[in-house]
């Protein structure tokens, strides 16, 4: 009931609101009467069967505004995520640190180092992988994502 009730902050609205149209009475309410009580009890049923079919005539509109909140939501938090990318581009020829990854046999401890290398890089593959070769010429087989090396200046 609270996951229902409670306000999304992507949509700007409660789950059930954007089912039912409505908000959820809460049992609550129904047992100390909230001000929303008072005001439906006092209402005759012609009159509520009015309003409710107001509301329920509403909710489409109270959806698409939940869909433009959510759209505007996104686009701040990649906005967000975007300030900290810093895209990493690499030529044929660079020298470059490859990321010593915790499951690989290199990584011995908290204590030894996260990058090798240096490597040069011997050609550069769509979709940011890297074919990478030790400074003796030897190239290794796969190629190595991008996100996983940086550039090495000495």
């Amino acid at each position: 009931m609270a996951y229902r009730t409670s306000i999304r902050t992507s949509t700007g609205a409660t789950p059930y609101s954007l089912m039912n149209g409505m908000e959820a009475v809460l049992p609550a309410e129904v047992e100390i009467p909230s001000l929303r009580i008072l005001m439906e009890t006092k209402l005759e049923e012609a009159d509520w069967i009015k309003q409710r079919h107001e509301q329920l005539s509403l909710i489409d509109e109270k959806r698409l505004n939940a869909i433009c909140h959510g759209q505007c939501y996104q686009k701040r938090m990649a906005r967000a995520y975007n300030k900290n990318v810093h895209l990493r581009t690499f030529e044929e020829g660079d020298k470059v640190l490859k990321r010593i990854l915790p499951m690989q046999d290199e990584a011995k401890g908290k204590f030894a180092p996260n990058w090798q290398g240096p490597f040069i890089v011997q050609k550069v593959l769509p979709g940011g992988a890297l074919i990478l070769a030790e400074i003796d010429g030897q190239t290794f087989p796969q190629p190595i994502n991008s996100d996983m090396c940086k550039k090495f200046f000495i």
